[in-house]
Formats: structure tokens, C-alpha cells, sequence
């Protein structure tokens, strides 16, 4: 297959657009030769190049699947080694060709500026010519939060012109924390929510500003109270600084049935003694909304505990795996008998008077 673009962006090879755009983002910031030392500069140039070039392809769902399919090769319009013969004629795959594309135009339609490090290059980036294939779909930061980059690298102590101003410099404010409370039916078969948060911005001038967006958090079954789910950089944003990182934390909410310890699911139940001496059936409402019906024919003591194997909660790490289901019994006793019931009960059970 040649290179792996999936490596050269660290990602999976099932990796959404967002997980893209995240990716080359980080690697393509770190990597630009503006923002390396001289001595380093052949290095960054060769990596920038490599990084537009994975970039391109994979943000582009045609150019994808054509190099899933056919690798390096088959993007180049050259036949994959061991297909000379029968891949030939493929209209989707060896004869298609790209257009190269500059990694310096490519960086620039990412972040929607031709100057991205808020100063006119060095003459350096203006004149490399890196070969990439493709046009993907590009996005990324908006004016704020390139602005804030800008001033990050380009203020005080001589900033990228000096070859010193690098995003690694800059501090990262710590994480915003917001609860996210659930009900046990939504961590037991999952949920999506949509969260609208507003958060402060810097602006291209300078300026903060106040601006909303709709997060939608996908709850998986068998999640726990304390599972973190974050959303980098979606935090408040200072000038000089990184922003911050937005993180919901998932809360249980108290069920009026039920309660969770680990995977299982507990309930407490209380029947009169006659059932429980005599048997009976239980009837439950399961979180999804099943009715489950359990027989009971042992005696039933208080504290006893009858455990229903995988009714519990789902195991987040082992797909199809559950918890199992406890339910603790009291027994209710009469408060009161008569003369006739005490004595039936004697002869039931062979007591005697005393």
C-alpha cells in the first residue's frame, strides 16, 4: 500500500471527519516550517508535506475509498503490484488520477487565512511547492479561535519570526467540568443528548465575545457515574491561552425502583409471610420497559436474595455482557392472630402449647 496515511495522521482507520480535521489540526500546527528552528527545517518540511498529503486523501470520501482499496498506487493511477493485469481497466481505481496540491495552500484553506500565524511568512513557505493530492473538505478553527493563536504566537518574546513561538508554549487553561445527569433507563439502553452551551470567545480583533453551540453527547449503555466525556477546546478562551477543554461528567439520577452497585441492579421487595412460606410469583418492570415474571417456590427468609442472572445493567468494555439482577426480600408478618390461626399454625407445623 506505500504509506500509511492513517499512521502518518494518527488515526484509526474508521476515523470520522471530525476525528480528521482534530488530527491534522494538532500535527499540522506542531510540523509547519514557520514554527521550526533552521536547523530542524528540512524535517518539518518533509513531515508538513507528508501530513497535507494524508489530509487530503482521507478527508475526501472519493480518494479514500480509492486508497482503501488500491493503496498509494491506485491514487497515482498506477496499478496495485500484484493487479497489473486485472485492475487495469478500473475506472475507480488504477486510472484514476489527482491534481497536486500545494501543503501551504492546503494549511491556509484549513484555517481560513493566508496568513496563519497572524505574520507574513519568511519567504520560505511561499516558495515551497508541496506536491499533495486531492481537495478535501476542509474546516477547523473559526476567527476566534485563530485569533487566539495568532496572539499566542505572535506577542511578546519575538513569537514565530524568531522561530520561538510554538502552541506548546502557550498555557492550557484546566478543564471546565459540567455534570450531566442521567436516568438509570438512559445508562441502561443509551441516549443522545443535545447540550447547548454558551462559552466566551476571542474574536478577530481581539475582542471577547459570547457564542452558543449544540454538543451531542451519545450516552453508552452501561456507562457509570463518573464516566467523563470531553470536548477539546470547546472551554472559554483567553487571549495568550490555549482554550480550555469542555468536560461533562455523567451523574445517576435516583431511580424510585431501582439501585445500581458495579453492573448489577438491586431491588428490594417485601411479601406477605403466607407467600413467603408458601410461594408465589413476582412481578417486575425491567428498565426497557419488559415484564419480567419470576416464581418463587423456596421459602423465602428475611434478607434471603434471589439473583436473576444478566438482567442487570450492560458491560460497557464486553459487548453483549450484563450485570445480573438481586432482589433482597423482607417477609411482612401479621401483626396480630387469633386464637384459631395460632392453633392451625401449631398443627402445620408441630408445635405445643406451653
Amino acid at each position: 500500500m506505500g504509506v500509511d496515511y492513517y499512521n502518518v495522521l494518527k488515526v484509526h482507520r474508521t476515523a470520522t471527519e471530525e476525528d480528521l480535521k482534530k488530527s491534522y489540526r494538532r500535527l499540522a500546527m506542531k510540523w509547519h516550517p514557520d514554527k521550526n528552528p533552521k536547523e530542524d527545517i528540512k524535517i518539518a518540511e518533509a513531515k508538513f508535506k507528508r501530513i497535507s498529503e494524508a489530509y487530503e486523501v482521507l478527508s475526501d470520501p472519493q480518494k479514500r475509498a480509492i486508497y482503501d482499496q488500491y493503496g498509494e498506487e491506485g491514487l497515482k493511477g498506477m496499478p496495485p503490484p500484484e493487479s497489473h493485469s486485472s485492475s487495469s481497466s478500473n475506472s475507480n481505481g488504477p486510472n484514476y488520477r489527482y491534481n497536486p496540491r500545494n501543503a501551504e495552500d492546503v494549511f491556509s484553506e484549513f484555517f481560513n487565512s493566508t496568513k496563519p500565524f497572524g505574520f507574513e511568512s519568511m519567504g520560505r513557505a511561499k516558495s515551497m511547492r508541496f506536491q499533495t493530492e486531492g481537495a478535501g473538505t476542509f474546516g477547523g478553527f473559526g476567527e476566534g479561535k485563530f485569533k487566539q493563536y495568532n496572539e499566542g504566537i505572535s506577542g511578546g518574546g519575538g513569537g514565530a519570526a524568531n522561530g520561538a513561538g510554538s502552541t506548546a508554549h502557550l498555557k492550557k487553561p484546566p478543564a471546565v467540568e459540567s455534570k450531566l445527569p442521567c436516568s438509570l433507563e438512559e445508562l441502561y439502553s443509551g441516549s443522545q443528548r443535545k447540550m447547548k452551551i454558551s462559552r466566551t470567545v476571542v474574536r478577530h480583533n481581539g475582542q471577547l465575545a459570547t457564542e452558543s453551540e449544540i454538543l451531542t453527547i451519545d450516552v453508552k449503555p452501561g456507562w457509570k457515574r463518573g464516566t467523563k466525556i470531553t470536548f477539546p477546546d470547546k472551554g472559554n478562551e483567553q487571549p495568550q491561552q490555549l482554550p480550555a477543554d469542555l468536560v461533562f461528567v455523567i451523574d445517576e439520577k435516583p431511580h424510585d425502583i431501582y439501585t445500581r452497585e458495579g453492573n448489577d441492579l438491586i431491588i428490594h421487595q417485601t411479601i406477605p409471610l403466607v407467600d413467603a412460606l408458601t410461594g408465589t410469583t413476582v412481578n417486575l418492570k425491567t428498565l426497557d420497559g419488559r415484564d419480567l415474571v419470576i416464581k418463587l417456590t423456596d421459602v423465602v427468609t428475611p434478607g434471603y436474595e434471589l439473583v436473576v442472572a444478566k438482567e442487570g445493567m450492560p458491560v460497557v468494555k464486553e459487548h453483549g455482557k450484563r450485570g445480573n439482577l438481586r432482589i433482597k426480600f423482607d417477609v411482612g408478618f401479621p401483626s396480630r392472630l387469633n386464637s384459631e390461626q395460632r392453633a392451625s399454625i401449631r398443627r402445620v407445623f408441630g408445635g405445643s402449647h406451653t
